[in-house]
């Protein structure tokens, strides 16, 4: 059936300020667009915007899905303001909490803080002897009590392994932080097997896709695969979901650790709506914990650099099996040295034909590095959030020598490297809006200041192109979707009020009233106020 949307504000989001009064879609696909009397006579029903502005389908270009999933069950330790709080909060999480369960918490930040202490172990250990494990907002620590540790095989006299630390005090005690490759042997303790298991990733799933439907998200690509058991657990999850319930977009990132095994498999997906996604490799950790790795030492630590994940060999052998596959990688990357160092092979090794390698993150760049990103078949996926989140405790972490190149998402536009917006959810706000403030103010709502690094600063169109084309350009799929034009993909992301119209912090306030993925309304705000009436 072809259907005529039309009645508002329409943007191609090909040009800045372009518009079209009406779209023609056929079969999940934009048929024509141009006058609604032209395009009128060809259709065969209409839909009326009645005044609401419609964008080429936002996807938020990195994530985890399940996890943000699991913030809806899980404890949430984010408000948290103090370690003496945070305890609060777990004890009284503890009171409910079955003594055959593991408590998990989620998202505690010690940069916020009134006093940047964090709990120890034998706080922990105080409130319950069964498994506490409470994960840091940016995922690259955790704090466990000692059974958590012991679960993980972690003792007094356990060393830290490759590309990851156990906390200890000044005196060489556990203190029960786990940095990077050190959770994984906790996290491989945590029951994830079962009916009961793929029933709970399903739930949770669930809820992370309604969630993004809600924002105006048309899709997502995500990294899920290696953290919930064997491969195929999170995958069904998504089967179920996506193929029974949702209307709607993943493009599957597959970290290495599984990639070889899902290959040799020959998994089945179920493209266009389920699609594989590159390789996922982590070169470093996070500049909260840090344990990004920077090739001079930390400004506020200067015995420390962070770390890399894997040493040169072992991340060169990772991207060959990659090209092996004929497949494009996904690197996480914060500091310039992890930077340099997946630079190096991705030179060495280039981009298969029609694929792009992926930089996520690129938080802390160099103008040599800028020079050599530019010269490659890449995209860098920037995660504009972090800005609010990370200044200004992250000045004093990097000093003012690195600032020029921190954050530096319109200086990669302007060198034409093609960038993609996500949030890293739940890493961060899963709300594109916000993230799109954060791009283009670079400071929290309500602040008054100019924003931090102003000259970072990107217009709308900038930041609102990253989620539409630029989350396409990622995938390889910029002939296909992000905008609004013949022969594209009728994803569309429909708001109550114009977001190149007033205000930044009135922008900031709109709603999406409609979600719409291969010509089909997967969400409808109307639909949903009239189900809680």
């Amino acid at each position: 059936m072809k259907q005529l949307w039309h009645g508002g504000t329409i943007y191609t989001m090909e040009r800045e300020s372009e518009t079209v009064e009406a779209v023609l879609v056929e079969d999940g696909y934009i048929l024509a667009t141009g006058p609604v009397d032209e395009l009128s006579e060809k259709a065969e029903e209409g839909v009326n915007l009645q005044g609401a502005v419609m964008y080429p389908g936002f996807v938020d270009s990195h994530l985890h899905m399940i996890f943000q999933g699991e913030t809806f069950v899980r404890l949430d330790l984010s408000a948290a303001s103090s370690a003496e709080e945070m305890l609060e909060m777990v004890e009284e999480a503890a009171k409910s909490t079955p003594a055959e369960k593991w408590l998990f918490g989620e998202g505690w930040d010690e940069n916020t803080f009134s006093d940047p202490r964090i709990p120890t172990m034998e706080e922990l250990d105080a409130i319950r002897t069964e498994p506490i494990l409470l994960t840091r907002v940016c995922h690259h620590v955790a704090l466990g009590n000692r059974n958590a540790l012991l679960a993980g095989s972690i003792k007094e006299e356990s060393e830290s392994p490759a590309g990851g630390e156990i906390g200890r005090d000044k005196e060489g005690r556990l203190t029960g932080l786990l940095y990077d490759k050190a959770i994984d042997p906790v996290a491989a303790a945590i029951p994830r097997k079962g009916d009961a298991y793929l029933d709970y990733l399903t739930d949770v799933l669930n809820q992370a896709v309604d969630q993004m439907l809600s924002y105006g998200l048309t899709g997502g690509h995500t990294e899920d695969m290696h953290y919930f058991g064997e491969f195929t657990n999170p995958l069904t999850a998504f089967q179920r979901v996506i193929g029974e319930k949702h209307h709607f977009r993943v493009n599957l990132l597959r970290h290495h650790a599984v990639f070889k095994e899902m290959m040799e498999a020959k998994t089945a997906f179920d493209e266009p709506f389920i699609e594989p996604g590159a390789m996922k490799i982590f070169a470093d950790g996070a500049l909260g914990g840090s344990t990004a790795a920077l090739s001079v030492p930390y400004a506020d630590q200067p015995d420390s650099k962070g770390l890399l994940i894997h040493t040169d060999e072992q991340l060169e052998q990772l991207i060959q099996l990659a090209r092996q596959y004929n497949e494009a990688v996904a690197v996480h990357i914060i500091g310039d040295e992890a930077a340099e160092q997946v630079l190096h092979f991705l030179e060495k090794y280039p981009a298969p034909m029609e694929k792009r390698d992926r930089l996520i993150h690129g938080c802390v760049l160099r103008e040599d590095l800028i020079e050599r990103m530019a010269a490659l078949p890449v995209v860098v996926d920037v995660q504009p959030a972090f800005v609010p989140s990370d200044f200004p405790w992250v000045m004093d972490r990097l000093g003012k020598e690195r600032l020029d190149y921190a954050y530096p998402w319109k200086t990669l536009l302007d060198r034409g490297i093609m960038c993609a917006a996500g949030t890293d959810a739940p890493v961060e706000n899963i709300s594109p809006l916000a993230s799109i403030y954060a791009a283009v103010e670079r400071k929290k709502p309500g602040e008054t200041h100019e924003g931090y690094r102003p000259e970072q600063k990107l217009s709308r169109f900038e930041a609102i192109r990253m989620y539409t084309l630029g989350s396409a350009q990622a995938i390889g799929k910029e002939h296909e979707r992000g905008l609004i034009k013949v022969g594209y993909v009728a994803d569309f992301s429909i708001f109550d009020r114009d977001l190149f119209a007033g205000t930044s912090e009135e922008m900031l306030a709109a709603k999406a009233i409609k979600t719409v993925v291969a010509g089909k309304v997967a969400y409808d705000r109307r639909s949903e106020k009239k189900k809680t009436l």
